[in-house]
């Protein structure tokens, strides 16, 4: 956490987990994050969305498993040795995301936190909590919840497929 300058932790700082998909930066709230670990090879299950890519086994639970990339309609993605999946754990629901690359963990003060800028119908911003800004860098910041929402039906059929 930053401090301010009593030397007390800033409470409006938070930590972002920093990871890139193609080469924009993007961050999820550090809290949500329950592992990292590399891109296995995932079971597909039939009939699913292209952004659906299938689900693991992870010690017992079955968690479906998500590319980013397809999800926010990026160009198509490539797996390779860096290719890294990020275990989160959003509102009792455990789900894996495929991205490019985790970067760092990012902490952010609220006046580097700016608004999501409104891009009319064209765009769909529902995804996107805000903007962090770090020194000449800016961090796509993801509202997990909402991204996670719109696939949980989706997501619930292929638990109780698997």
């Amino acid at each position: 956490m930053n401090e301010n300058k009593s030397g007390t932790p800033d409470a409006f700082t938070r930590e972002f987990l920093s990871f890139t998909l193609g080469d924009e930066h993007y961050g999820v709230d550090i809290l949500k994050v329950q592992e990292i670990r590399g891109y296995d090879s995932v079971t597909r299950v039939p009939d699913a969305p292209a952004y659906i890519k299938g689900v693991i086994n992870l010690r017992g639970t079955i968690v479906p498993v998500i590319d980013l990339r397809l999800k926010l309609h990026l160009a198509e993605a490539r797996y390779d040795s860096f290719t890294v999946m990020i275990v989160l754990n959003v509102e009792d629901r455990v789900v894996g995301i495929v991205v490019d690359g985790v970067s760092d963990v990012i902490p952010l003060a609220h006046d580097q936190v700016r608004p999501t800028p409104e891009f009319g119908a064209a765009v769909d911003t529902r995804f996107i909590s805000g903007i962090g800004t770090v020194d000449e860098r800016m961090l796509i910041l993801l509202d997990i919840e909402t991204l996670l929402d719109s696939a949980d039906l989706i997501a619930e059929e292929l638990e109780a497929a698997a």
